[in-house]
């Protein structure tokens, strides 16, 4: 077995490793994370591994792979793989960057709206019989045009969340490890300091990779700036903010609410989040539409392929493997 795959994916994977006649098993074949047991057992020989972002590739699997040519992450983020030990044993790592970028915008707009509108909350109530004719005070959410919106991180995703707010007539705020002239020419956008972002944002939506500096960006100290009218969305990944301080503040009407396609402890919730009414939560779907899911195997395939005939992956990640 050439390539060990750890969940079932789209077939496109499968075709185009069969039409290179690299040898591959998918395990576990049901729709279940693998074990690290199973990991450690089942990647001993192989030269490659599709992994998925709920993989924990660490050292200990590493070294017990002594084969391992790549890794081929079925994701954008790569923060479930230790990149250095990888360099160190000369393992290509690779991703499955840009094609999740539209699919992640729609969602966190979709998430906005549902969330400032109500409409989860709107659905349960019509569904329940509650609806007993129109009121002029019923589920009253909140608007959009003229207000402060905060982007944390201009990446591609969130370069696409820009091009789709601006169509709102918002005030577009931004925080990067920079500035961005041309970003901020474009959208008009005007660049902050966290801090001074999250005192004047009245929605704020977060799109960056974790890191030992975004973990816990929003965090107890923080997020005491925020407005008591402030909404928060995260797909990006759940470490970014503290949840337990978050739960804390939802909980005490502290701010508006928050929409979370992404959790800290994920899949586990933080205790109290599901109990919240001013919360929406999603399992993780940012980039579950069937263009996106199907383009991601095929990227994911491709870096496998590119990397066992000897090739440098399109995505490669860590360049310094080819200095090793």
């Amino acid at each position: 077995m050439d390539v060990l795959i750890t969940r079932p994916l789209p077939g496109i994977a499968y075709e185009l490793l069969d039409q290179q006649n690299i040898s591959y098993q998918v395990f576990p074949q049901e729709d279940r994370m693998i074990t690290k047991p199973e990991l450690l057992s089942r990647c001993k020989s192989v030269k490659g591994i599709i992994s998925l972002l709920t993989d924990r590739i660490d050292q200990e699997v590493i070294q017990a792979a002594p084969n391992l040519t790549v890794i081929a992450n079925y994701a954008v983020g790569f923060d479930n793989i230790d990149i250095a030990c990888a360099t160190d044993h000369r393992i290509m790592v690779t991703n499955t960057p840009g094609v999740l970028t539209d699919a992640t915008a729609d969602l966190t707009m979709a998430l906005i709206l549902s969330l400032i509108r109500r409409i989860t909350r709107a659905d349960k109530f019509t569904r329940e019989g509650r609806f007993q004719g129109w009121s002029p005070t019923l589920l009253i959410g909140g608007d959009l045009t003229g207000k402060n919106f905060g982007l944390i991180g201009t990446g591609r995703i969130g370069q696409a969340v820009a091009q789709r707010i601006s169509g709102f007539n918002v005030n577009l705020i931004y925080n990067s490890p920079s500035g961005k002239p041309d970003f901020e020419e474009q959208y008009n956008a005007v660049f902050l300091d966290l801090p001074e972002l999250l005192r004047q944002a009245d929605i704020i939506s977060i799109h960056v990779p974790l890191t030992d500096k975004t973990h816990h960006l929003l965090n107890k100290n923080n997020m005491k700036l925020l407005k008591p009218n402030c909404y928060i969305i995260n797909t990006s990944r759940g470490p970014v903010i503290d949840e337990v301080e978050l739960v804390k503040l939802l909980k005490q009407n502290r701010i508006a609410g928050a929409a979370l396609d992404v959790f800290e402890n994920e899949p586990k919730l933080t205790p109290g989040l599901a109990d919240l009414e001013n919360v929406i939560l999603t399992p993780h779907i940012g980039s579950a539409s069937e263009y996106t899911r199907n383009k991601m195997a095929e990227i994911a395939a491709t870096n496998i392929i590119q990397a066992l005939s000897g090739k440098i992956p399109d995505n490669l990640i860590n360049r310094e493997v080819l200095e090793k």
